[in-house]
C-alpha cells in the first residue's frame, strides 16, 4: 500500500473529526462546584459574540473554524490532482500548513485559562480530542501531498 492511498483516508477522517470537534463539548467547566457547562467550539464562539467580545470571537472563529475548514478543502482539491490548479493548490497548502496547530493551541489556552482562574475547573471532553485528531491527520495528509508533489 503506497502513501498515496493514505491521503484520502486521512482527509476523510480529518474532516469527520473536525465536524465532531466543532460540535461536541470541548471541555467540562465546573464553577464553584455548583454550575457545570459543556461548551462546544461553536458554542464558545457564539457565547463570545453574544457577550460582546466580537474581536475575540472573530479571532477564535478564524483560527479554529475558517482556517481548518479551508485547509481541508484545499487539501482535498489538491489530492484530487486537478492538473490546472495543482501548483496554486500546493502553494496554498504550504501557506495554510504554517498555521495548522494554532487552532489546537488556542483551544488549549482556553482550557488552561479556565483551570488557572481559580474559580473553575476544566476537564477535556471528546470534542477536544476529535479537534486535535483532525489537526494532526490534516497535517499528515498535507505533508504527504507536498511530498508527493516534490517527488513528481
Amino acid at each position: 500500500m503506497s502513501t498515496r492511498s493514505f491521503i484520502p483516508i486521512f482527509l476523510f477522517i480529518a474532516t469527520f473529526s473536525l465536524a465532531l470537534g466543532m460540535t461536541m463539548p470541548l471541555m467540562n467547566v465546573s464553577r464553584l462546584y455548583l454550575f457545570d457547562e459543556n461548551p462546544s467550539l461553536l458554542g464558545i464562539i457564539r457565547s463570545l459574540w453574544t457577550g460582546g467580545d466580537w474581536l475575540l470571537a472573530s479571532v477564535v472563529g478564524v483560527f479554529s473554524v475558517i482556517l481548518p475548514v479551508t485547509k481541508l478543502a484545499v487539501a482535498q482539491l489538491a489530492a484530487a490532482r486537478i492538473p490546472a490548479a495543482s501548483h496554486v493548490l500546493h502553494r496554498w497548502i504550504g501557506f495554510l500548513s504554517k498555521w495548522s496547530m494554532l487552532d489546537v493551541l488556542l483551544v488549549a489556552l482556553v482550557i488552561f485559562g479556565a483551570k488557572t482562574s481559580g474559580l473553575a475547573t476544566a476537564i477535556a471532553q471528546p470534542g477536544l480530542w476529535f479537534f486535535t485528531a483532525s489537526a494532526i491527520l490534516s497535517a499528515l495528509a498535507t505533508h504527504l501531498i507536498i511530498r508527493e508533489e516534490n517527488i513528481a
